[in-house]
């Protein structure tokens, strides 16, 4: 696995609305290895690898989930409203960092805890006015989770593992691709957390015959945790429903069947909550054929999401092996 590439596109600050520095890092790192990059009206970063196949959308949200100031009282403390799915519970007492560098503490006075709301929280920057507040930030901008990277022989910990683990995904894919009978476009989005917004546009804008989302995906595997038969080391999970899509059996089958071919790990997952890029790809236009391969991830939208590198790998072999195969869904 290639930890330095990961650790580079997690510590990319690129909250949604904001995704211009992940879309410089990937830039970067794809030039070469795919014949067009564009970036649209959006923000969504896609990437031709000409063929003469079947065309294949992949998508991979740039976004991560944050927080945006929307007040600065007095003594200096920020009020703000969440980014996409930020949790009061989760988030009492982290820190969060904003573009400029800027570190502050989320908190709430004790008295409120049990019963917490984002409302009754605000974010200390260490000022003690107004005014040196403001020389900092401004109303309207964005933070996230400030997180540690940590990684050991079996797992990734880290915040915005959602969904930068598909863009490493995505990523990892171009560069191993040795055959390419199908026309790929490469899409990285934006906005996923606020509602598949990148994915919807740029699904329109290319078309595709079909889709595949890269994303994260709950576990079932801890004490506690609501019945489902996803968990972490146990290969990539092949989707078959979550709150945006129910997957079209051809695409699933053809998945498992890949899978199967080439001896590669996998999972069914049908999760009861959330969605990914495919919930608005496979409405695009007249419909398009969408499935989804994810990562079994811990705590997600966190600031220690947690993710098993061999099921990474899993993702990236599955991925690779699909694109390899002349689609004939």
């Amino acid at each position: 696995m290639n930890s330095k590439l990961f650790k580079k596109l997690l510590s990319s600050y690129s909250p949604s609305g904001d995704e211009e520095n992940i879309t410089e890092v990937i830039k970067e790192e794809i030039k070469g290895y795919v014949d067009e990059i564009k970036v649209d009206n959006l923000g969504n970063l896609i990437c031709h690898k000409k063929g003469t196949g079947k065309k294949v959308m992949i998508a991979a949200h740039m976004d991560q989930i944050g927080l945006m100031i929307t007040d600065i009282e007095k003594e200096g403390f920020l009020r703000f409203t969440n980014i996409g799915g930020i949790s009061p519970l989760i988030s009492l007492g982290q820190k969060v960092i904003f573009k400029n560098g800027t570190i502050g503490v989320l908190y709430a006075e004790e008295k409120r805890a049990r019963k917490i709301k984002l409302d009754d929280m605000y974010i200390d920057i260490g000022v003690s006015s107004k005014e040196d507040a403001e020389k900092l930030i401004s109303i309207g901008d964005s933070c996230v989770y400030h997180s540690e990277y940590i990684e050991d022989d079996t797992r990734v910990v880290s915040g915005g593992i959602d969904d930068r683990v598909g863009c490493y995904i995505a990523i990892e894919a171009i560069k191993k691709l040795s055959t390419n009978k199908n026309d790929i476009y490469f899409t990285f989005t934006v906005q996923e957390e606020l509602g598949l917004r990148g994915a919807k546009t740029s699904s329109y804008s290319i078309n595709p015959d079909i889709g595949i989302s890269l994303d994260v995906t709950g576990s079932g595997d801890t004490p506690g945790a609501t019945r489902f038969a996803v968990s972490l080391g146990k290969g990539a999970a092949i989707k078959a429903k979550d709150n945006s899509i129910v997957v079209n059996p051809k695409v699933k089958n053809f998945m498992v069947e890949v899978a199967k071919e080439n001896s590669i790990p996998y999972q069914i997952e049908v999760l009861e909550y959330g969605g990914t890029d495919s919930g608005a790809i496979h409405l695009s236009r007249e419909g398009v054929l969408t499935g989804a391969i994810s990562v079994p991830t811990r705590y997600i939208h966190s600031p220690n999401e947690t993710a098993f590198k061999e099921d990474i790998i899993s993702c990236i072999k599955l991925l690779v092996s699909i694109l390899e195969k002349d689609i004939d869904i």
